[in-house]
């Protein structure tokens, strides 16, 4: 749950070059770029959190973080006008951002305007507000003259746009539900997490008025915006004949954890109260794990047995931004500083793990599976079954037993991975399928290494993820020759380009459409693992893997998508220890959602988490602010009106009565945040 900021300037000019060609070979259309003129009358923006809006002249008009085209020498009025009541400024300064040319006071007011006089001259590069640089952020583009030269506009990138489905809600009164899982029983019930403590049945009546568990006063105390809590809940395999159940929350630092530390992972067991599992015994928990949390943030949170029997639990990098920083060790590539990512012996950050629940160890309560990569490896940490992980946030298993994970990004890109015994998904060397620099997080270098060192586990390959898209996209006209290159292409010198070109018939599946909701060149901020549709009732998504984004902008909505997975992407052996195994990006769409809970054909809260029925039906839980204060909700995928489609049955009690957080800046629940 989280967004991804951690104060980062914006994407720059360099970076979108080199990723055009390779974006649309990714699944995603390029529309056709107009020309824009250069600005010669007064400007006029309008200032608010999500972006700088473009009021005037007509050619930057209704545009976000506007590119200024500005004849060089010209004077020039500016004026901007407060939109919401945060504090901003106007700040110009040249590309490097050692040089500022303009610096005005903030101003607080909603409605407030502020009028700048300036003249343009060379090294201006930049625009933006300096309480909100990452997402307020916007290009100066100097020319001698009127009219010397065209240049590109900033045009829309879109994700092909996805078929139409109904979203109807079937519980409230929740606050921010972070988790939604079905026990292997024969009741007709489903437990949804609430991030602020409580897990709740919901059964054919709605949700119940009870908690099943309620563990709210062993978590952290809250912050306003905040990624603790309760974040996960998986049922043991035999539930439903010995009750037990495993939690992992957030407490206060606990025996352990080092004082600077911000709190304690904690994964615990319990027990229901009586033999009909009705409801649990709050007495019963016994402890199996806990790790110490450096930041309040990259929790990850996910925990889910797989068809082994074993119980995977996800764990984030430790927080703060970039793997680097207080709780985060030093790796084995010296080129970026950090961190518990490429780390497999100091600690169990930034990874899945996978242990033996039914067993214990000689110093745990827990034993670790024979066949774990790293269990007969001196000096390493045999929980780890994969690493190089920032913080996964939604991971499931299909019916055949895949694993699939996503992994909140840092600046750039939002992923998902398909999980392989021993892999290495490359954080903090890559995000995603591009290299990664900790000192320019916003500029992805040119280079970096393809594997680890043959002294560092055996020289393992740094995999790819299945599936990728950007924050946001700013097409501008290609360099010579950008359409030939880009791609996880590897040299002889066993370095990896930075961009990701796909396997050959890697198109768009589905139409390209309009955007329908991916527009202005803002996609997400903060990615939300969902499952692999598995159902009957939704014939057109099947086969697809459903998954969204916390929020378009980390202050809007969110959004919910689709993949569709190539065929025989199963195929791929279960060991990621030889080679990647993988065989390009998946194809992206936005579902059209349509029902009470859809605006716009996205849903009208921050996409939190996604949870499978028994059915194979899927929910998508939301909230209605970035905070842990908002009015939480459930809603489950249904046919649209008039699709056609088999009517859903009414065994989840649609009709019930009940009530329902990321950020390139601050951060987002489950997804990540700043400092992210």
């Amino acid at each position: 749950m989280t967004r991804n900021d951690d104060s980062t300037p914006a994407v720059s000019r360099r970076m979108i070059l080199r990723s055009s060609a390779a974006l649309s070979a990714a699944g995603f259309a390029l529309p056709v770029v107009g020309q824009q003129d250069a600005i010669t009358d007064e400007i006029r923006l309008g200032g608010q959190i999500s972006g700088w809006v473009g009021q005037a002249p007509e050619t930057i008009a209704d545009e976000r973080n506007p590119t200024l085209r500005l004849v060089e020498g010209r004077d020039y009025t500016l004026v901007w006008e407060n939109l919401d009541g945060a504090g901003h400024n106007f700040v110009i300064e040249n590309e490097a951002g050692d040089e500022e040319f303009i610096s005005t006071d903030i101003f607080v007011t909603e409605g407030e305007t502020q009028t700048i006089e300036f003249t343009a001259q060379e090294g201006m590069g930049e625009y933006y507000c300096r309480p909100h640089s990452s997402r307020m952020r916007g290009d100066i583009e100097l020319v001698e003259e009127e009219g010397d030269g065209d240049m590109a506009a900033t045009p829309d990138q879109v994700i092909g746009q996805g078929p139409t489905v109904g979203i109807e809600t079937v519980a409230e009164g929740l606050t921010a539900p972070t988790s939604l899982t079905v026990a292997d029983e024969d009741a007709d019930r489903r437990f949804i997490t609430d991030q602020t403590g409580q897990i709740y049945v919901h059964g054919p009546d709605g949700l119940e008025d009870e908690p099943f568990l309620d563990i709210s006063d062993q978590l952290v105390e809250f912050m306003e915006f905040d990624e603790r809590g309760l974040l996960g809940l998986a049922f043991h395999p035999e539930f439903a004949d010995n009750g037990q159940f495993y939690v992992r929350y957030s407490s206060p630092p606990r025996d352990g954890t080092p004082e600077e530390y911000d709190h304690t992972f904690v994964l615990s067991e319990f027990q229901t109260a009586s033999d009909d599992n009705a409801t649990a015994d709050p007495d019963s928990e016994r402890v199996i794990l806990e790790i110490p949390e450096p930041q309040f943030n990259h929790n990850s949170g996910n925990v889910c047995f797989g068809p082994d029997g074993y119980l995977y639990v996800g764990t984030g990098d430790g927080g703060g931004a970039n793997d680097i920083g207080t709780g985060h060790v030093d790796d084995w590539y010296d080129e970026n500083d950090g961190g518990n990512g490429q780390d497999t012996q100091e600690n169990l950050l930034g990874a899945i793990l996978r242990i033996d629940v039914d067993q214990e160890g000689d110093e745990t309560p827990y034993a670790i599976p024979d066949d774990n990569p790293l269990v007969d490896q001196e000096g390493e940490l045999g929980e780890h079954y994969a690493w190089g992980f920032r913080n996964p946030w939604g991971m499931s298993f299909t019916d055949s037993g895949e694993l699939l994970a996503a992994d909140v990004g840092q600046n750039l890109f939002e992923s998902v991975n398909h999980v392989q015994r021993g892999g290495n998904y490359s954080w903090n060397v890559k995000e995603g399928t591009h290299c990664f620099s900790t000192e320019t997080p916003s500029e992805p270098p040119q280079n970096c290494p393809q594997r680890t060192p043959e002294d560092v586990r055996g020289g393992e390959p740094l995999l790819d993820p299945v599936i990728e898209y950007p924050h946001e996209i700013s097409v501008r006209e290609p360099e010579p020759g950008a359409g030939d290159d880009g791609g996880n292409e590897t040299d002889a010198g066993n370095e990896t380009t930075s961009g990701n070109e796909t396997a050959a018939g890697n198109e768009t599946a589905g139409g390209t459409g309009s955007g329908a909701g991916v527009s202005s060149g803002q996609i997400g901020v903060s990615v939300t693992g969902g499952t692999l549709y598995e159902g009957d009732e939704i014939s057109d998504l099947e086969g697809t893997y459903v998954f969204g984004d916390w929020s378009l902008d980390g202050e809007s909505p969110g959004t919910v998508f689709l993949a569709r997975p190539p065929e025989g992407w199963q195929d791929i052996e279960g060991d990621a220890t030889q080679d990647s195994g993988q065989d390009g990006l998946w194809p992206i769409e936005q579902l059209q959602l349509e029902g009470e809970a859809a605006e716009n054909g996205r849903p009208t809260g921050f996409v939190y988490a996604f949870g499978e029925g028994a059915d194979g039906e899927i929910y998508v839980l939301t909230t209605s602010t970035s905070t842990v204060e908002g009015d939480g909700a459930v809603h489950r995928l249904v046919p649209a009106d008039g699709d056609g489609s088999e009517e859903p049955a009414d065994e989840d009690g649609v009709d019930s009565d009940a009530e329902p957080t990321a950020d390139n800046e601050t951060a987002a629940v489950g997804n990540e945040t700043n400092g992210a």
